[in-house]
């Protein structure tokens, strides 16, 4: 281990901006604007793909862009790809080649699932309103959806015309009706008959709330709806279909409008970002060898007061990430002195998609933290400080009923890792185990087995005593557990997908105010569940995850709660008030994010994390403005996690990738006097994919 370097001492935002500043227009034609009435038709975006090298535009990237920032998922000449599924083949859909000795944008993916989702390739500017788009496309079938996207506020909500299935089509698209059931609105269509593989010319003029859009100029569409005011363009097909040509115009006056709003939020961003303290690099680690993705823990390991970290290499016995367990544990210090290490590092077992089983927890209660993980179908507890097993049993036997693949191992390999208090002992005193996605077992401090369950498990728990018994309940995915393992309750029957994150929050400040489950619930959407199991919102916004609650809005009574999306509408964004309604929606890029809450300044409101890129990431506020970008300074941007580890209340954000670790502090620490600081989730209970809950809180309050 090879400490680098040692420190130590002392944009109204919204999606357009981002990739404004990244240059997302592949050929823009920038004109000056000469009068505001000029209706002169200037030339906004064309692209006729001539710019890109032959081959594909994305790469598999799977689960791993959930929470990892890859570069795989950034534009690429203007334009991003903002669908896909698990589907390799999906992931890899979009691709440049030449046809008859001109360069085209080939869709090469059939789409046979069920249609919430196509296969989507967005460019151009969110601000644009009155536009013609004009563009060439070419589908291999008359059976599927292929043609183009205008006024799209994002990857679900759009208009859309074409063709489909023997017809020429204007839609409506938003949202969902119902389970993976899109809501679309027919505006106008007619029968259309074209052969495979034949040139057809798209053109839609916009005008206000009026659409015309014509084919191959002999066919005329004409609608009136005015849900979609303005909008980026966008090409997608559920068939293999060839595209060429796509060039969007609009008056000089347009141009001039769309250039005054974009030069607004430049300056309002700039006067955000100048506000908040500036990030100073404090630490900069090698970890070459022994590194790994997003699989770090943090806690004091040496009992020294410091926060430590704990690196936690997996293997995957396939298929794909069915079966993973930790493979190497490497414990060290931010000051780069390695502690211990358990397992034999390997620098090719540094990806991972799912969460493997391992802590850092005082789990005796004696003061000084333990490290419990899952490694060769074993549970055991280990001295913090030395990695020294101190107890270990074998992990539960494989149940009977569990679905293949994940069924391939004698007993369990362990999922993830959870500590709550069953017993009503004032401490975490008590172990979850999970397998992936349908078993559970609750273990005591000395690895006695207690109950166990099984359910729609989701991904990770949340305990909460609702009770008031001083004994915590249990929820996992969508069921309630006393406990002493009693099911209270289950909506297993009514929810069709499983939860990528749970929290029990009381979200107003009424003293009388009831707690609430939220869940988001993947394809469901997002969850709002009173204590007695009734759904009381039920937000159907695509595959909705990594949810986060905290003080983002303190114009707005109590808790703020957003969320990011992620297969089949990646990059979207929403904002939910303490009420559990949305209140706003944007898309500031095309993967996950952690979406992990930042007390950056001390005082409220906090801010979250998007990623640590500098062109594409940032720390985001409540209303969806980019406040803080990060410094191009070469910094790794894979990962990030948020925590206090100097000590002056305030959060560090530590960004890494598998071959270095960096933490930044901000300009002005330490900072004295009253500050803000914010009470969470344990760091015991560490997982991407818990939900994280960031609760009011000063320095100098009493626990």
């Amino acid at each position: 281990m090879k400490l680098i370097q040692d420190y130590s001492a002392p944009k109204y935002m919204h999606n357009l901006l981002s990739r404004y500043v990244i240059g997302l227009f592949c050929v823009s034609v920038a004109l000056a604007a000469e009068r505001p009435n000029d209706d002169r038709s200037v030339v906004l975006f064309e692209d006729g793909f001539g710019q890109m090298p032959s081959g594909s535009l994305g790469d598999v990237v799977g689960a791993h862009a959930e929470y990892h920032y890859l570069r795989e998922t950034g534009p690429k000449n203007g334009w991003s790809i903002t669908e896909f599924s698990g589907s390799s083949f999906s992931q890899r859909a979009w691709r440049i080649a030449r046809h008859a000795g001109q360069a085209v944008l080939l869709q090469t993916y059939e789409n046979t699932g069920p249609k919430h989702t196509h296969p989507m390739i967005v460019a151009g500017e969110e601000f644009w309103r009155d536009y013609t788009l004009t563009a060439q496309f070419a589908p291999e079938s008359s059976n599927g959806r292929s043609g183009v996207i205008f006024r799209y506020r994002n990857d679900r909500c759009y208009y859309f015309f074409g063709v489909e299935n023997g017809k020429a089509v204007l839609l409506m698209v938003q949202h969902d009706k119902a389970f993976r059931v899109p809501q679309e609105k027919t505006l106008t269509s007619e029968n259309f008959t074209f052969s495979a593989g034949q040139d057809l010319r798209a053109e839609v003029i916009l005008t206000g709330n009026r659409i015309e859009a014509r084919l191959n100029g002999t066919l005329t569409l004409k609608a009136e709806d005015s849900t979609y005011p303005q909008g980026r363009i966008a090409l997608t097909a559920d068939v293999p279909t060839r595209f060429a040509r796509i060039r969007v115009t609009g008056s000089a006056a347009e141009q001039a409008r769309v250039s005054q709003e974009r030069s607004r939020i430049e300056a309002e961003s700039r006067q955000l970002q100048a506000a908040n303290p500036k990030a100073v690099l404090w630490k900069k680690i090698e970890i070459d060898g022994f590194g790994v993705g997003r699989n770090l823990r943090f806690g004091d390991l040496d009992g020294d007061g410091q926060v430590d970290v704990l690196i936690g290499q997996v293997q995957h016995h396939g298929p794909k990430d069915a079966n993973s367990e930790v493979s190497c544990l490497t414990a060290m210090t931010f000051a780069g002195k390695q502690l211990w290490q358990v397992g034999t590092p390997d620098a090719w077992k540094d990806n991972l998609s799912n969460d493997v089983g391992f802590q850092i927890h005082d789990i005796d209660g004696d003061g000084r933290n333990e490290v419990i993980y899952c490694m060769n179908m074993e549970l055991i507890i280990a001295d913090g400080a030395t990695g020294k097993t101190k107890k270990k049993v074998p992990t539960p036997e494989t149940p009977s009923n569990t679905k293949p693949p994940r069924n391939r191992f004698p007993r369990i390999l362990g999922d993830s890792l959870y500590f709550c208090d069953f017993q009503g002992r004032g401490r975490m005193g008590d172990i979850v185990l999970k397998d992936r996605y349908e078993s559970l077992w609750v273990f005591n401090e000395r690895l006695e087995p207690l109950w166990k369950a099984q359910c729609n498990t989701g991904h990770y728990p949340y305990a909460y005593d609702v009770d008031g018994d001083g004994k915590d309940e249990l929820f996992v995915g969508y069921s309630l557990f006393d406990h002493d393992g009693k099911q209270l309750w289950t909506l297993d029957d009514q929810i069709k997908d499983h939860a990528d994150g749970v929290a029990v929050v009381k979200f107003l400040p009424d003293p009388n105010a009831k707690p609430r489950l939220m869940a988001a619930a993947s394809d469901e959407g997002m969850l709002y569940i009173d204590m007695d199991g009734k759904v009381l919102k039920h937000h159907r916004l695509g595959h909705v995850q990594n949810p986060v609650v905290a003080e983002f809005r303190p114009d707005l009574p109590g808790l703020e709660t957003i969320s990011i999306n992620f297969w089949g509408n990646q990059g979207i964004v929403h904002c939910f008030d303490a009420k559990g309604d949305l209140y706003h929606d944007f898309e500031p890029c095309q993967h996950g994010s952690m979406m992990l809450p930042i007390n950056w300044t001390g005082q409220p409101p906090e801010y979250w994390v998007l990623s640590p890129n500098v062109e594409e990431g940032g720390f985001f506020d409540g209303w969806g403005r980019r406040v803080f970008t990060f410094p191009a300074d070469g910094h790794p941007d894979m990962c990030y996690a948020v925590l206090d580890v100097t000590g002056d209340c305030r959060d560090e954000i530590v960004v890494w990738d598998p071959y270095e670790l960096w933490v930044y502090t901000q300009s002005d620490n330490p900072k004295a006097g009253r500050l803000y600081k914010p009470k969470r989730n344990s760091l015991a209970n560490y997982s991407n994919y818990q939900a994280t809950v960031s609760l009011p809180g000063w320095s100098g309050e009493k626990p």
